[in-house]
């Protein structure tokens, strides 16, 4: 059987963190969470403690904008910056509003910018119709981990 791409989720909040991986429990994507950017990096560039992982990228990168050490926008810079890695699907879970944000993340080849709801049942919809979109419908560029059974199922 074919793994099922990954679905790489990058925030510093622990609340927020918590909240999205509960709304993607029920998908059969793995989510791997990472605290900031400086792993995320490290993680799509197979270095560090992430040297040995297998190859292939996520299915979708989804990236908080204000973390420590490495933010999300310098993270997108790099990603979407690099011709090995610029066709993964990132997506901006932030709960920024500010026009600038928006605009540099468009210019840098955002694939979507969603603003975290305040409101629990709100997040976690929010949450469930990203992963579901990005992991599920969306279909993968070369590079990445398959997200089909080859049985079918």
């Amino acid at each position: 059987m074919t793994a099922l791409a990954r679905i790489l989720l990058v925030e510093d909040n622990p609340h927020d963190a918590e909240l999205t991986l509960k709304a993607l429990s029920g998908m059969a994507n793995e989510v791997l969470h990472l605290w900031d950017g400086a792993d995320a990096l490290d993680y799509l560039y197979r270095r560090g403690e992430f040297a040995g992982r297998p190859e292939g990228h996520p299915a979708v990168v989804l990236l908080d904008l204000k973390m420590p050490r490495v933010d999300g926008l310098e993270v997108l810079r790099q990603v979407k910056g690099d011709p090995a890695l610029k066709k993964i699907p990132v997506v901006v879970m932030t709960s920024s509003r500010e026009d600038q944000d928006l605009n540099t993340c468009y210019d840098l080849s955002i694939n979507a910018y969603v603003v975290k709801p305040v409101k629990f049942q709100e997040f976690v919809g929010a949450v469930k119709q990203v992963g579901a979109f990005w992991a599920v419908l969306n279909e993968l560029p070369p590079g990445s981990v398959s997200r089909r059974d080859p049985r079918g199922a």
